[in-house]
């Protein structure tokens, strides 16, 4: 049976307000009488219930996180950095992986907001953020991460994608290939759509230079596999001289793919550039060029934004929270000023070349 309030304030011999004000403000008790307190909860197991004493202010000290796909060590790193910011503040991190479908995605968004999180950072599915929009005015802050909103409406945490996609597939072209293939899907997601309107650009400024996509259902090894094998067993002349990986989960498996059966030389006959640049990147058996993002400083930064609107929206008495209209004055004016305050940080994406894009001219 737990052990409650009452029991530790009997052994203790004072009042339960006295063992509250214990627990939540020591500084305004005796301190023999927290000793003694502090002796009973030890001598009773006594443990607290941090949820209901959450309950009770109206907000838990957790902050929901949704990504994409959790086995992506790219979205890991993420986490990573977003703990750490959180810890400072002594927040922790809940971690909902929606792997890339819709409904899992909205049954975390009901889930955290059932449990009345600090906040929500989010990597979402697709451009239509009503459920988000709804979540806010009820009053739980919101941050997308790994993206922006096209619309400024949300404040984010992103990297510029278009220029990463063109970064890798120039950098393809420069080391002399030609028939360039994307490896990358599905299109709805925003992050793919991105880096393959880069690679279009790229190519688009290179005369002679074509570029095919190559869709996968889903952005894994597995699929990048899939789509190797293809690859693989085309005609010689039919190739690619290169494919570019939305992500390197897919580059993994297109490099298995191509170098399992011996028959497809990397980097000699196809080149392979993914995106994220994740440890494996480096250590693949091939080892494998990338585009860097900064994961852990995107997890850091998209918290700091969220306790920056957490904050934003604890307006002093009398004074409406942000977004929301003081009387008299019209909402649509209100939702130009909090969108005013909202920030869209943007980091600029990094290529890093290794041994899977030699130059052509060292075949």
């Amino acid at each position: 049976m737990a052990v409650s309030v009452r029991d530790v304030a009997a052994a203790a011999s004072v009042s339960v307000g006295t063992v509250s004000n214990v627990l939540n403000r020591p500084d305004k008790v005796a301190p023999a009488t927290v000793e003694r307190v502090l002796a009973a909860i030890e001598q009773l197991g006594f443990v607290r219930n941090d949820a209901a004493r959450q309950l009770r202010a109206g907000r838990s000290r957790s902050i929901g996180l949704v990504v994409l796909d959790v086995r992506n060590p790219f979205f890991t790193d993420i986490a990573r950095g977003a703990e750490d910011r959180a810890a400072e503040d002594g927040l922790t991190i809940l971690l909902g992986n929606s792997d890339e479908n819709a409904d899992r995605e909205a049954s975390y968004l009901d889930l955290f907001e059932e449990q009345r999180v600090h906040g929500l950072l989010i990597s979402p599915l697709a451009d239509d953020l009503p459920r988000l929009q709804r979540l806010r005015t009820r009053g739980t802050p919101v941050v997308l991460v790994d993206r922006e909103a096209a619309d400024r409406s949300f404040s984010s945490v992103a990297v510029d994608d278009v220029v990463g996609g063109e970064l890798a597939v120039r950098h393809l072209l420069e080391t002399g290939r030609r028939r360039i293939a994307f490896v990358g899907g599905p299109a709805g997601i925003r992050q793919v759509a991105d880096r393959l309107a880069g690679a279009r650009r790229a190519v688009e400024a290179q005369p002679g230079a074509t570029l095919e996509v190559v869709p996968t259902e889903s952005l894994t090894v597995l699929q990048g596999r899939t789509a190797g094998e293809a690859i693989r067993d085309r005609a010689p002349g039919d190739r690619p001289d290169a494919v570019f990986a939305a992500n390197d989960l897919l580059a993994m498996g297109v490099l298995q793919a191509l170098v399992m059966l011996g028959t497809v030389r990397v980097p000699d006959d196809i080149a392979l550039i993914g995106y994220d640049d994740i440890d494996f990147a480096a250590a693949a058996v091939v080892p494998l060029s990338s585009i860097r993002q900064p994961a852990a400083l995107i997890g850091y930064t998209a918290v700091d934004l969220l306790l920056k609107e957490a904050a934003a929206g604890q307006a002093p008495a009398g004074q409406a929270p942000a977004g929301q209209a003081p009387a008299g004055q019209a909402p649509a004016e209100t939702e130009q000023d909090a969108a005013a305050l909202r920030d869209q940080v943007v980091f600029q994406p990094e290529l890093v070349v290794r041994e899977s894009t030699a130059p052509v001219t060292r075949r």
